[in-house]
């Protein structure tokens, strides 16, 4: 098979917009629509916004890695970069405080020209110091860095990137383009979701690091959509990517063969969109959680606050099943007597809603 890399256009990529013009413009409404909701929205949903945002991304782009990192040490990691935590909370996983801290300096310092200095920093930020990977620096050695997946001896090779050799010289280029395309630069990229779905592109062929590419590929994605709204994007890339990973896969593979990228642009924007109409879903989430507890926080005991608060944090995909008193009983550390009295309470005033009945009984917030 014969790479992008490997053409004699590389990497003049071509591609036509046409049908898209209706995404596009999607993108561009409900950018606005957020920015207009955040700017009236108090300062703490903006925090426990960005918060969920930032939570959602930072364990995805490590799952779709095939990495599975502690979401309470994620969220930890972030309060405490964000100045959430009245005192710092401690962090166990490592993995988790090097991602935050990268998921917060790329969102401080999205205007900025990238570097090759800022893609070192990075790489150490994601990777720390790990033995068993060069962090910090581009790849070496004379192997083929190849992306494979199967078992042994049925292995598949999806691509291979360039030879390390080729890596400073590659990269100097793409770094290049990214600056040149950005907002004033000489070949700027007017349409956000176009640049971030071929720098995302780009630099995934060159697959400059030994480890950790996916995750620093999908962080550029992030500060071209970024650069050229003009702010911090407010969305989770990889949680739509990894919720169909064979597609995303697919997808790249078939435009890591050709410089002809109108596929994978259509592919990315998609994504793009997908990912903005759940961050607007999200937003609103949050807003009706805050007036919730607006309404309520002065009807509860110590322990009934403790469990709303509780459910009130999770992500939406968190907290399956509802509320129940088993739940309670854990959270709270009381008998089943205390919980279930305490959970009728919390029904009678409208704070929770039944749903299911015998053993299956369970309890889910009205909002």
């Amino acid at each position: 098979m014969v790479y992008n890399w490997q053409r004699p256009d590389w990497p003049n990529f071509v591609y036509n917009l046409s049908g898209l013009e209706d995404l596009l413009l999607y993108f561009a409404e409900e950018t606005g629509n957020i920015t207009g909701i955040l700017q009236a929205a108090p300062e703490n949903v903006k925090a426990e916004n960005l918060l969920n945002i930032m939570v959602s991304e930072a364990i995805k782009t490590s799952e779709i890695e095939g990495e599975y990192i502690s979401r309470q040490d994620v969220v930890s990691s972030i309060r405490n970069n964000l100045g959430l935590n009245s005192s710092p909370q401690a962090v166990k996983d490592k993995r988790a405080k090097g991602l935050s801290t990268l998921m917060i300096d790329v969102r401080k310092t999205f205007a900025d020209i990238l570097t090759e200095e800022k893609l070192f920093e990075w790489h150490v930020m994601l990777l720390g110091e790990n033995k068993a990977v060069n962090s910090g620096i581009w790849r070496k050695g004379v192997e083929p860095m190849q992306v494979i997946s199967g078992t042994i001896g049925r292995e598949k090779i999806y691509f291979e990137a360039p030879p390390s050799v080729r890596v400073p010289q590659e990269m100097q280029r793409f770094i290049k383009w990214f600056n040149e395309t950005a907002p004033g630069g000489s070949q700027e990229i007017k349409r956000a979701p176009v640049r971030s779905a071929i720098a995302h592109l780009f630099f995934e062929s060159i697959h400059p690091f030994e480890d950790g590419n996916g995750r620093i590929g999908r962080v550029l994605a992030e500060k071209a959509l970024s650069q050229t709204m003009g702010r911090p994007v407010m969305l989770s890339l990889s949680r739509k990517i990894e919720a169909d990973r064979k597609s995303y896969y697919n997808a790249l593979e078939t435009a890591q063969s050709s410089n002809e990228i109108t596929d994978w642009i259509r592919y990315f924007v998609q994504i793009i969109c997908d990912a903005q109409f759940e961050a607007k879903e999200i937003l609103n989430s949050t807003l009706k959680k805050t007036k919730f507890y607006d309404q309520f926080k002065n009807s509860f005991n110590e322990r009934q606050a403790k469990a709303i608060k509780k459910m009130l944090e999770t992500g939406p995909d968190d907290f399956k099943g509802g509320m129940t008193a088993k739940k309670y009983m854990s959270i709270n550390k009381t008998s089943k007597a205390t919980a279930t009295r305490d959970l009728q309470y919390l029904v009678e005033i409208n704070a929770l809603i039944i749903t299911g009945g015998g053993r299956s009984i369970s309890y889910l917030l009205p909002i």
